[in-house]
């Protein structure tokens, strides 16, 4: 394989890892993010964010006289300034495009799934939303109050998926072999160079499967993406459940005991057997189901197995073709040297 043919090998590689969500795979792409990493760009950001949200939350408080409003619309903010900014200047737009894609993509696979996952949770949930206690908790949550709460679930969640799913990172790159490396780089630019170097006796491809800094990272924000985008379909149809099932079951007559506010019960007017309570609690039991599907699918080996075993195939094969194209890019230096 001459020098020339190495380039564009390792050009089409560099294309093949855009096109499958592992912009940090490309040198050019981990360069222009942990630039945009630097202090000298981050604390400005966050000042301005800061400001910025609060004069929203303090104004949207004292519209609606309810000052829980402020630590949400704060903590939402920063949420959606680190999501745009990890978009745009940490280039991470192919990671997040690619993950969603392969999560709707599968969605067929996501059915079966969703039946095996579902019925266990709505049993366990079920006797949740027949108890009056978690009525008359979620019923006296204010707007502010519920949307932080959801806010807690939701963010304890992503924070345990970042804690475990580097575990899996971990435990694939560790069993790398020849073989692997052969099946991997099948139908990619690196096929023909894969062959190569695992016939050349002098060179090592295997060593190179390591993955660390913003590769590891890579490949973590893929697995999070996808596993909550999951999740997160799956707890839309919890509360879309629980609005059917309490639209039919639960009375005002019924919500006013168990709030022990029977002047309190607010029936949505387009909807008579829909109250705001009952939004309340779908709401509540939707975004702890959340964080209870998260553990499970993670922790359980049946769920886990189900939910992400075919995108430990894709992490596989992220690994495998990375580990040959380091091996043939060092071998291009050496050979130009």
């Amino acid at each position: 394989m001459t020098s020339t043919h190495r380039e564009d090998v390792l050009a089409e590689t560099e294309a093949w890892f855009q096109h499958h969500g592992l912009a940090y795979f490309v040198p050019e792409q981990r360069a222009g993010a942990r630039a945009a990493l630097r202090p000298r760009r981050l604390v400005p950001l966050l000042a301005l964010t800061a400001l910025a949200a609060a004069a929203i939350a303090v104004a949207v408080s004292l519209l609606a006289d309810e000052l829980s409003f402020l630590p949400a619309i704060l903590w939402t903010a920063f949420g959606l300034v680190a999501a745009w900014y990890a978009l745009t200047a940490l280039e991470a737009r192919p990671i997040v495009a690619w993950a969603l894609s392969r999560t709707f993509g599968s969605l067929r696979t996501l059915l079966p799934m969703m039946t095996r996952a579902l019925p266990l949770l709505l049993v366990f949930v079920t006797f949740l939303f027949i108890n009056a206690e978690v009525w008359q908790v979620s019923a006296y949550l204010d707007g502010g109050k519920l949307w932080l709460v959801a806010l807690l679930f939701g963010t304890l969640a992503v924070a345990f998926l970042l804690v475990r799913l580097p575990e899996e990172v971990d435990r694939t790159d560790d069993h790398v072999d020849e073989e692997l490396l052969l099946k991997s780089t099948a139908d990619t630019p690196l096929e023909e160079a894969a062959r190569a170097l695992v016939g050349d006796p002098d060179a090592d491809p295997a060593s190179y499967a390591e993955v660390s800094g913003f590769e590891r990272w890579n490949l973590i924000l893929v697995l999070v993406i996808i596993q909550a985008t999951q999740v997160l379909l799956l707890s839309v149809t919890v509360f879309a459940f629980f609005m059917i099932f309490g639209g039919i079951v639960m009375d005002e007559a019924i919500v006013a005991t168990w709030t022990g506010s029977p002047d309190q019960v607010h029936a949505l007017g387009w909807a008579p057997s829909l109250t705001v309570e009952l939004v309340q609690v779908s709401v509540f039991l939707a975004a702890f189901s959340s964080l209870y599907l998260t553990v499970s699918t993670v922790t359980d080996e049946t769920y886990r197995e189900q939910f992400f075993g075919s995108v430990l195939h894709e992490l596989e094969r992220a690994v495998g073709v990375r580990a040959v194209y380091l091996a043939l890019r060092d071998s291009t230096l050496k050979s130009t040297d």
